[in-house]
């Protein structure tokens, strides 16, 4: 379902009311999970968006996204978990094993065949046509897919394990999971059930004994070393990492003008990068529990202050950076970034110009036809040697360029042809520029250079007055400039505590604009220009702003 990019339609905080009855749902759904399991996946205060979007094929999807992460979302009124989900709670559904080569045809958009089965010694998990499941691969329980059983255990067995097993609904590496941080499954040691069994203090497989290696491969629970020899437990290990991304982010990536900062944009923006690679961050296998818990800890020892801003919402309101523990943390050696999002950067914008079929008499002589596309100081050395070669400087006064019939064709008006004239160097060549077509380089860091003909659209910013007599910031042309429109307007629905909307730009074709509850116009010039450092030139409407005391 998520093979392919998807279509946000809106991105919004959750009421309370909503937030009451997605817990109640979620108790339905999934009847295993106890209360504070319910609580943990469906927080009571911290920040929960209700995401709506329309697949590849069209279908109407609700995603709720907890910390970054969509955590479930909703398909014709009925409730999946996502694997991000299933990472904390892999027992949540029936298990069915596969061989990791599958992946990738799941991943592509494949369902699951029966003959990619892997059937364990104690058997296939009993359920009915429809029942959802997930689906794990080899040597790790922690699921990668979900799907529908497309027909039941006994009809499985009795077709021989041959045909469509599942529909798969979302997997791993998904547009669904790349909407979240992007972190790879733990590695969830099997069950005894699966086919492992202790034997004489060795952990063996039934179909052979396993190396070392993939012993402490199995026995490592979200990226922490489970080993038994470690006199840490896996709640220490979790602590600590808790503690050395928290320095981390805080002595590397978060500046005083970022503050005051969303708790929630902290843990998804900040502490998940500072993440090492190969480990994941999981607050809730901490002893702490929960991101507002650990902060208050944070908050005793006076290295930062949370304040709730708004109602249910809490932010970092002040850090200080002089504190011992931010100071004397040494950073450690960077880490390959490998599949994580590299930090935007603004594209090179080169104004070029195009020859028409009207100038190409002037150019030809330099090689140049109809068409050709040159910088401005090609433009000018061209006409400086064509001046030059066919004698045209005048001869008493060297600023002066006496025009012939090809010069006069190109560049002067209709009644201005019939007089001798002569004019400076610089009217000249501005009036040369004025007749060429423009044209413009975009150069994003790390590819080549794109030439586009006519001139590059501004990012434009407008206000506009809905029927509610409410006012909204629209902004357009982002893509232009590299910048993702659901990226920003996630950013911008944290930041200006406001409802968000991606929709298609009116009478531009592929072009998308983020629409902002308000007049935000002062924070998107903000990112634009102070986080993004585009240009002021490539922007319009930053005059919009509210101006200091007026209301927004």
């Amino acid at each position: 379902m998520f093979a392919k990019a998807f279509r946000v339609k809106s991105n919004t905080a959750i009421k309370g009311s909503d937030r009451r009855k997605l817990r109640a749902d979620v108790t339905a759904a999934f009847p295993t999970l106890g209360t504070d399991q319910v609580s943990e996946l469906v927080p009571g205060k911290e920040e929960l968006n209700i995401v709506k979007l329309y697949a590849h094929r069209g279908d109407a999807v609700i995603v709720y996204v907890s910390g970054g992460n969509p955590i479930l979302f909703e398909l014709e009124k009925n409730l999946y978990p996502t694997v991000y989900t299933l990472w904390s709670y892999p027992d949540l559904l029936p298990t069915f094993t596969t061989w990791p080569l599958v992946l990738e045809k799941l991943v592509g958009g494949a369902d699951l065949m029966l003959p990619g089965l892997v059937v364990p010694p104690a058997g296939l998990p009993q359920v009915q046509k429809g029942d959802l499941c997930a689906i794990t691969l080899v040597g790790n329980r922690a699921p990668v897919a979900i799907g529908v059983a497309a027909m039941s255990t006994s009809e499985m067995l009795t077709s021989g394990l041959k045909g469509r097993g599942f529909s798969v609904l979302h997997t791993y590496q998904d547009h669904l999971w790349r909407s979240g941080d992007k972190s790879s499954p733990p590695s969830v040691a099997p069950l005894a059930l699966d086919g492992v069994e202790e034997e004489n203090g060795e952990v063996q497989q039934m179909h052979g004994k396993k190396t070392p290696s993939e012993a402490s491969e199995d026995t490592s629970v979200g990226g922490l070393n489970s080993d038994p020899t470690d006199s840490k437990t896996l709640q220490e290990q979790m602590d600590e990492l808790l503690q050395r991304c928290f320095l981390h982010a805080l002595k590397c990536r978060v500046k005083k003008a970022d503050l005051p900062l969303l708790t929630s944009t902290f843990l998804g923006s900040h502490m998940f990068s500072c993440c090492p690679e190969g480990r994941q961050l999981d607050v809730k296998k901490s002893s702490y529990k929960k991101l507002s818990k650990f902060l208050q800890q944070m908050q005793q020892e006076q290295i930062i202050q949370v304040k709730e801003l708004s109602k249910g919402v809490e932010s970092i309101v002040a850090v200080d950076w002089k504190h011992p523990r931010i100071t004397s943390f040494v950073i450690p050696e960077p880490v390959q970034e490998g599949s994580r999002e590299q930090p935007y950067h603004p594209p090179d914008i080169k104004p070029l110009y195009c020859v028409p079929a009207s100038m190409t008499l002037l150019f030809q002589e330099s090689g140049h036809k109809k068409g050709s596309v040159l910088e401005g100081g090609e433009v000018r050395t061209i006409i400086i040697n064509y001046a030059k070669k066919n004698d045209l400087v005048d001869a008493h006064n060297k600023n002066l360029v006496k025009l012939d019939p090809i010069l006069c064709d190109c560049i002067l008006e209709k009644s201005e042809q019939h007089t001798d004239m002569k004019l400076p160097w610089d009217s000249l060549l501005t009036r040369c520029l004025e007749k060429l077509q423009p044209a413009y380089q975009v150069t994003f860091p790390g590819q080549e250079p794109i030439v586009k003909k006519g001139k590059i659209c501004p990012i434009d910013i407008t206000l506009a007055q809905r029927a509610s007599n409410k006012k909204v910031t629209v902004v357009r042309n982002l893509e232009a400039y590299g910048l993702d429109p659901w990226t920003v307007a996630a950013i911008l629905q944290q930041r200006c505590q406001a409802s968000t909307t991606v929709t298609p730009a009116p009478g531009a074709k592929d072009s998308l604009q983020v629409q902002i509850q308000g007049n935000q116009v002062h924070h998107l010039g903000r990112l634009l220009l102070e986080e993004y450092h585009l240009p002021r030139k490539h922007i319009q409407g930053l005059e919009k702003a509210p101006k200091p005391g007026k209301k927004k």
